[in-house]
């Protein structure tokens, strides 16, 4: 009992040097800090310097600075801005266009060397042509009768230019127009005609020509007629009725382009194009010398029946006489080589 009794005085010594505050309201509110005694000074605030850093971007070089000139011209003759969008900036340069359009026959590039016609004409008017062309102008020599009324332009005629432009229909091309033509134009050597062509290819689908139909030579000549898109622009032609001129779907359309570009040049009914002219080997070529050089006659095609040719240029004087064209006006030659409008007799 002593030993409880001690252990009972030992807690009530502790409890009672227990501080006051263990005594207080466990509620109560808590105690405040001790105040300190020095005086806070304002923190001086500097501007804080922000640094961003933003992607840099190269200027388009090459064909891509190309595109985007042509995109410019295109604004500036009237072509939709959706037009524009859709179908130029993406285009690829087509190195094939323009190995093609280097690889041409004849002279170096910009001569007026024009290679003799006998070769050409061996190679290209062969046995089969002709004979498919018989074949094919008797099936439809009805339609071509109706052209014939309305353009006055021989069937025949008509048959032997289809003939040689698309062996009559069947090979037209599959060079992307617009990428054709814009990448001739990058590589300079026709770049104001290509241009052009160019432009003239995207106002046919501000027209509702389907971008898909625009499909060609690799010098941008397209549909039945092989014509550049400048001159699908002005002298494509309704020839079976149906109210759409359609010179890449319809073969009568096609038929009736080729006779209104040749009446539009200047075709006149029962004037015969041409004669052929076979040159004696004993001909005075130098007597018959021509000294004029006007523009349309430097640009003449200047061949004979047996191939010969002409002195210096010179071209015998009954080729203008017979020519069906007015003088001065002087029609297109369709040229698979490069489609360029070249006068002919």
């Amino acid at each position: 009992m002593r030993l409880i009794g001690a252990w009972i005085l030992a807690a009530g010594a502790v409890l009672a040097s227990w501080p006051a505050r263990a005594q207080s309201d466990p509620l109560g509110p808590l105690p405040q800090p001790a105040q300190s005694s020095a005086v806070l000074q304002p923190v001086s605030m500097q501007p804080v310097q922000t640094y961003v850093t933003r992607p840099t971007y190269a200027a388009p070089t090459g064909f891509d600075a190309y595109k985007l000139y042509l995109a410019g011209r295109a604004r500036s003759a009237g072509i939709r801005e959706a037009t524009i969008q859709a179908n130029v900036l993406g285009l690829d340069l087509n190195r094939r266009a323009i190995q093609l359009d280097q690889s041409q026959p004849g002279g170096p590039p910009n001569s007026s060397y024009i290679p003799p016609f006998a070769p050409y004409q061996r190679d290209h008017v062969t046995p089969t042509l002709i004979r498919r062309g018989q074949d094919r102008y008797a099936s439809i020599y009805g339609n071509l009768a109706r052209i014939q009324a309305r353009y006055g332009v021989d069937p025949g005629i008509l048959m032997a230019i289809y003939g040689h432009e698309t062996s009559y229909g069947a090979v037209t091309g599959g060079f992307d127009l617009l990428e054709a033509l814009a990448s001739l134009a990058y590589e300079g050597r026709r770049r104001p005609m290509f241009e052009s062509e160019f432009i003239a290819a995207l106002r046919l689908i501000d027209m509702g020509v389907p971008r898909w139909r625009l499909k060609g030579s690799y010098a941008g000549a397209t549909g039945y007629p092989q014509f550049m898109p400048s001159v699908v622009v002005r002298l494509r032609a309704d020839g079976d009725g149906d109210g759409y001129a359609d010179i890449w779907g319809s073969e009568s359309d096609g038929l009736a382009s080729i006779a209104n570009y040749l009446r539009n040049a200047g075709w006149k009914p029962g004037v015969p194009w041409g004669v052929a002219a076979r040159v004696s080997p004993t001909l005075n070529r130098a007597a018959i010398r021509s000294t004029l050089r006007a523009r349309a006659a430097s640009a003449c095609m200047r061949g004979t029946a047996d191939g010969s040719r002409l002195a210096n240029g010179d071209r015998l004087e009954s080729c203008r006489t017979v020519r069906r064209f007015p003088t001065r006006r002087w029609p297109p030659c369709w040229s698979r080589t490069g489609r360029t409008e070249r006068p002919i007799c």
